[in-house]
């Protein structure tokens, strides 16, 4: 199809009455499914019926968590709900962090697939655009993508959310579209109550700390290392002992370990936010908001600080039509970590890193004044703007007729400003600007016609359209040594007759932009009986740019059915309360995050340079363009990946509701996945992209509710947990392969994606005769002979220790997960206990690897080695592990065995929460209708089998590399007030 046709058929089908529309994209209507929101699970008293019902329906019981100082989307969620798993690999503020609904749908092997596999949050219909992926191709690491890295879930002002709901649900999420494929967060904000005027404000203040460690110096530092050298050092190992080690008399390393204090410090978070509802007009309505926000860790003096804005208001012109407008706007400033490999990975140039940090007090000291005296102005300045806005017209154009048009936009722009002086480089100092923004409009009309058959049996047929533009852009920009560190920027006039008196200066400039279109035809017919039976078909009809142009267009059923058991069978049956049975399967397309697949084999920009700085985009200072070498020849065929989602639930109530059971049975089976497989070498490709890899996940999500004790007296008791069961494997590969090698993961069909690849270690060779002698050959590791001190390492028995050894073990994500609530309320004080647990999962301590591998390591320039000031602390016990010899060539402190695949499962105490409420809530003679003030705490313990640290702080591939910051434990004293008018 030419471009011309294909934009006729978007024109077209913008005209036509079809698809997702006001209902596919979920605005608020009486009859729309999606429209959850309960004000009382966010601001009214406990209601175990009304709680319960919402509970197990994937709605957060927002009442619990809406006095906790979280600051993201993703902090809400975790734990909150059954099959969804919340990951924060960092406590920094502002950091981003992962969602994953029901299991990964495909492997992890880069940050790209992270980023491809998370849910799409909507803000009152509004579908939110992540920040881009395009900066990866131009990173050499990606410890923290280039930028400000802010997490964009982070915008929301959690005081001025009215509802949060997980959608899971294959109906659902076929309702929504492909770009719901990953699950969607359905999120709606405060509005106005027919028929009254309310303020309200909320506040608290508090402080963010962490537990205290233990540092240590260079004397421990030596005394652990002590054995190794004892045992195995040779002369020429003694000679070349660290610098930092060698001088006893060195106060900076051998001194007082009193570095703590510095890094570790209590800081104040805080937060205030007001606003106004304003509906007692019939025919206006307005909702308004503001909001300021600070949050830190208490580590490296890291911190958040977020401002917003929102309005919404409701007209309505004439008794048949309304029209409704929202505008959210937020600006973030974020105040990064000043570690060295964050740092260190975007300069791309690496000093000597042979003398780390010293631990005393003062030495550190030395190092932060540095970074105070160059932010005089910004040496690191993260800043990010985001705003949503939203039209709607609903109009009825006969009594049982209704059309709907939409308008949405999603915007958010990102800048980072960084300079790093001499001082801190070895006589080079670094500059980099970056600019980025995503912008998703999302356009859409809908008719729906309810037929009234009679008295029991009804029909509602829709038809709609959808036209969603997304896109994204940056500028970036970094160059080295600067004419000094006051003038940060390339002179642009240079003397050509001077040119050798001019200091030597580089500078790089890296642009990239996609625009991706998504359309949609979109049919559902429903029929309902009573209120017995509930039946839904839905079949959409979607269309993206991202896909080849023969491969464009895919067409999508869905159907769905519940049965109300109870109003069918049960009436007479007064101990259950409720009894519903649903049943769904529906097919989704999922769309690639990506426009590089769209048109077969093309030539780029950055694939000139060497690995080790993929940003250039010229040759002599002239652009050009490459065949993708390093990225993967796209060959022609690519097509829509496809998402076959199942599930089997019911809901029970019983004893009126007081005691609530949900049970929901799903099987999902990503088809079609597309996958970098091995090319030949003679191609120089590093693979070509292929269709045809499948991913089964299949589980369980349970939620039990119950109000055990219920007196309006003396004490109530409401406790709820929710569990998800999951399992994942591969079922297929491109070309009926049964396994393929990617890096350092093995894909096997039939096994875990999730699973380590790993040596198995069963000990160490004390002396020559342990070692198997094979043939006459003494057993080798990759053409290397073993020798005594080094790993004992399982064999397949031919003598010869290498990659078909390694065996598939273990998981990064959980295989149980979920979360414990209780709330206890006696009169106007209430207490609520969130607990979290996760189970099953393993993670790979890559920070013990690194320490033991220290012969290695000490003198690396390697920026997954770098110490940190957080080194000196002591974390692990050296005599957990074996004495290898650390000097043999066999690298035997490698990370890749299972001697450093440990248990992450956990349990926190994730946050406690003490309230007082002022008042009956009735306030009609008084001042305020709700005051209620509390005290609140957040992770306050963790219980694991791990002891090195928190399980929870892994990378998306499950290593735990020690780099990252600890979630911080915060006290908060706050306040909550709102009164009609």
């Amino acid at each position: 199809m030419s471009k011309k046709g294909y934009y006729l058929i978007i024109a077209l089908s913008s005209l036509c009455l079809a698809c997702t529309a006001g209902y596919s994209y979920g605005q608020e209507h009486p009859e729309d499914s999606l429209s959850v929101a309960d004000s009382s699970l966010a601001t009214g008293p406990s209601d175990s019926a009304n709680w319960s019902a919402a509970y197990k329906t994937g709605m957060l019981p927002l009442k619990y968590f809406k006095n906790q100082p979280y600051v993201s989307v993703q902090q809400l969620v975790k734990g909150n709900v059954a099959g969804v798993y919340v990951q924060e690999p960092s406590g920094e503020p502002g950091t981003e962090q992962y969602m994953f609904v029901r299991g990964l749908q495909a492997p992890l092997l880069s940050k790209k697939d992270l980023y491809a596999q998370q849910p799409t949050v909507f803000v009152n219909g509004i579908p939110m655009i992540p920040d881009n992926n395009l900066v990866f191709d131009i990173q050499v690491t990606d410890f923290t993508r280039i930028g400000p890295a802010t997490n964009f879930l982070s915008t929301l002002d959690s005081r001025n959310i009215e509802s949060i709901k997980v959608l899971k649900d294959p109906a659902d999420l076929a309702k929504l579209g492909p770009i719901a494929a990953n699950g969607a967060i359905w999120i709606t904000t405060k509005d106005t109550k027919k028929g009254s005027n309310e303020s309200f404000a909320s506040t608290y203040f508090g402080f963010a700390s962490n537990e205290r460690v233990t540092p240590v110096n260079a004397a421990y530092e030596t005394a652990w290392r002590k054995p190794f050298y004892d045992k195995y050092a040779s002369s020429e190992n003694l000679r070349v002992i660290p610098t930092y080690l060698r001088d006893v008399a060195d106060g900076n390393y051998y001194g007082p370990a009193n570095w703590t204090d510095l890094y570790y410090r209590p800081v104040p978070v805080y937060s205030a936010s007001a606003g106004m509802l304003l509906g007692k007009h019939p025919r206006a309505n307005v909702a308004l908001s503001v909001n300021h926000t600070s949050d830190g860790s208490g580590q490296d003096d890291a911190q958040l600080k977020r401002s917003g804005f929102s309005a919404r208001t409701s007209l309505k012109p004439f008794n048949w039509m309304t029209f409704t407008a929202l505008f959210n706007g937020t600006h973030l400033d974020r105040r990064r970590n000043r570690s060295f490999r964050d740092r260190l990975s975007e300069v791309r140039y690496t000093p000597s890193l042979s003398s780390p940090l010293a631990p005393n007090k003062q030495a550190y000291q030395q190092y932060l004044d540095i970074f105070s005296a160059a932010s005089k102005e910004p040496l690191d300045d993260n800043q990010v703007n985001a705003l949503q806005a939203m039209a709607e017209i609903n109009a009825t154009i006969a009594r049982s007729l209704r059309f709907i048009s939409t308008f949405n936009i999603d915007y958010n722009e990102n800048s980072r400003d960084a300079f790093w002086p001499r001082i801190l480089l070895e006589k080079n100092n670094f500059t980099s600007n970056y600019f980025g923004y995503n912008q998703r409009i999302l356009i859409s009309n809908a008719l729906r016609y309810t037929y009234q058959l009679n008295e029991d049996s009804r029909f509602i047929i829709e038809a709609g359209q959808s036209y969603q533009s997304d896109v994204q852009k940056y500028d970036y920009g970094y160059g080295y040594n600067t004419p000094n560190d006051n003038i940060k920027v390339r002179p642009i006039d240079i003397d050509p007759n001077k040119i050798n008196e001019q200091p030597f200066q580089y500078f790089l400039v890296a642009s990239d932009k996609q625009r991706i279109g998504l359309s949609a035809l979109y049919g559902s017919l429903n029929f309902s009986y009573k209120k017995t039976l509930d039946v839904t078909a839905i079949v959409r009809r979607d269309g993206g740019s991202f896909i080849q142009p023969d491969k464009r267009w895919i067409t999508s059923p869905t159907l769905s059915a519940s049965w109300n058991l109870k109003e069918a069978l049960l009436q007479e049956q007064a101990t259950i309360s409720n009894f519903i049975v649903k049943a769904s399967y529906g097919v989704i397309g999922m769309p690639y995050s990506t426009d590089f697949y769209s048109q077969g084999p093309i030539y780029v920009s950055t694939g000139i340079s060497w690995p080790r700085d993929p940003v250039i985009p010229s040759y002599m200072g002239s652009g050009v363009a490459s065949r993708p070498y390093s990225r993967g020849w796209v060959s022609y065929g690519v097509e829509w990946q496809k998402a076959h989602k199942a599930s089997l639930g019911m809901n029970i109530g019983v004893l009126n509701n007081r005691i609530n059971l949900g049970l929901e049975v799903y099987n999902n089976d990503n088809k079609d996945l597309l996958l970098l497989m091995p090319a030949p070498r003679e191609t120089g490709y590093s693979g070509v992209y292929k269709n045809g890899m499948a991913v089964n996940n299949r589980g369980i999500d349970a939620t039990i509710e119950a109000a055990l004790l219920t007196n309006p007296r003396s004490l109530n008791w409401v406790s709820a947990v929710n569990v998800n069961f999951n399992k994942n494997k591969l079922t297929a590969l491109p070309d009926g392969r049964q396994s393929v090698v990617i890096g350092n993961r093995l894909l096997k069909v039939g096994q875990p994606i999730d699973a380590y690849w790993l040596l198995q270690n069963q000990g160490i060779y004390n002396n020559q005769s342990e070692i198997p002698v094979k043939d006459g050959s003494v057993q080798t590791y990759n053409g290397i002979a073993l020798s005594p001190g080094d790993p004992k390492w399982k064999d397949n028995g031919d003598n010869i220790i290498d990659e078909q050894d390694k065996m598939l073990t273990g998981h990064s994500l959980p295989v149980v997960s979920g979360g414990f609530i209780n709330d206890f309320s006696y009169k106007q004080f209430s207490l609520s206990i969130n607990l979290f647990f996760a189970a099953g999962q393993k993670l790979l301590n890559q920070e013990i690897s690194n320490r033991l591998n220290f012969a290695n390591n000490d003198n690396s320039n390697d920026l997954s080695t770098v110490k940190e000031i957080t080194y000196w602390q002591k974390n692990f016990n050296p005599s957990d592990y074996p004495l290898y010899n650390p000097w043999s060539n066999v690298d035997p402190f490698q990370s890749g065995q299972d001697l450093f695949l440990q248990n992450a499962s956990f349990l926190k105490l994730r946050a406690v929460t003490l309230s007082y409420r002022f008042g009956n809530g009735n306030g009609h003679r008084k001042v305020f209708e709700n005051l209620e003030v509390y005290l609140s705490g957040t992770n306050l313990f963790t219980v694991s089998p791990f002891k090195n640290g928190d399980p929870e702080l892994v990378n998306y591939q499950g290593y735990y590399t020690g780099y990252a910051q600890r979630l911080p434990r915060t006290i908060t004293l706050g306040a909550r007030v709102s009164f009609k008018h």
